[in-house]
């Protein structure tokens, strides 16, 4: 008989926003599959799932290079299917973690396109994602009444930049590490500098937020930083 495949969201890095759901079916399952960047670093997502549950002798590494290269990519992504078809048609259950929600910019996207395929049982279960984690975390409103929400990865050329800064109320631009820089200009260039918030590593170890987005330019920014932009920015959402 089969395994079956789970895809759970671990939460954005506070080990206490891990869900009861996502915490018993660590418990029980056979393997955790955990993607790394490379075979010497261990990834963030295992390191969240370690300080709640004990995963000795249950861990399955899945290489994901950090590139653009999308040859390597998708290369990379069909060899880590193959490992987890193989695990499942031997009928071990396997837990496939992933930092937030694994259907939010996450490499477990790529994973359930090639299994699922393979009639097995998957089931994906929802976590807290980074979005929300730095929206508490700031008291900061993502969205009020008839606001707008955008949500966009900044890893990549934002072309439309500027457009969606002056089309939305409220602006998530996720993983601003490599062009910082130029998202910063722009909202100069907007007037909305004053109205944005940076922070990185939310819940975690070297957590840290600011809103002198000019302080950083030159700085070199953690992977795990995102931007909120307000049109309608209030000093009253200030977190303490």
């Amino acid at each position: 008989m089969a395994g079956r495949l789970y895809g759970l969201g671990i939460g954005p890095g506070d080990p206490e926003l891990l869900t009861l759901k996502a915490k018993r079916i660590l418990e029980e399952v056979d393997l955790i599959c955990t993607p790394q960047s490379s075979k010497n670093k261990k990834s963030v997502a295992l390191n969240i799932v370690e300080e709640v549950v004990d995963c000795q002798g249950r861990v399955k590494y899945l290489l994901f290079p950090m590139t653009k290269d999308r040859a390597k990519l998708r290369l990379a992504w069909d060899r880590a299917a193959e490992e987890i078809i193989e695990l499942l048609e031997s009928g071990q259950n396997l837990a496939f973690i992933t930092l937030g929600d694994p259907l939010l910019y996450s490499t477990y996207i790529y994973i359930l396109e090639r299994v699922r395929g393979n009639e097995f049982e998957v089931e994906t279960v929802p976590g807290i994602t980074s979005i929300n984690a730095c929206s508490a975390r700031l008291n900061l409103p993502l969205a009020e009444g008839k606001e707008k929400v955008m949500i966009i990865s900044a890893a990549y050329d934002c072309d439309d930049l500027a457009e969606i800064l002056t089309s939305y109320e409220n602006v998530v631009l996720m993983k601003v590490s490599k062009n910082y820089e130029e998202i910063v200009r722009m909202l100069e260039k907007l007037d909305l500098v004053e109205n944005g918030v940076f922070i990185s590593r939310c819940g975690q170890d070297g957590e840290f937020i600011t809103r002198d987005l000019r302080s950083l330019i030159g700085e070199k920014i953690d992977y795990l930083s995102m931007i909120i932009v307000k049109r309608k920015y209030s000093v009253s959402y200030e977190c303490e």
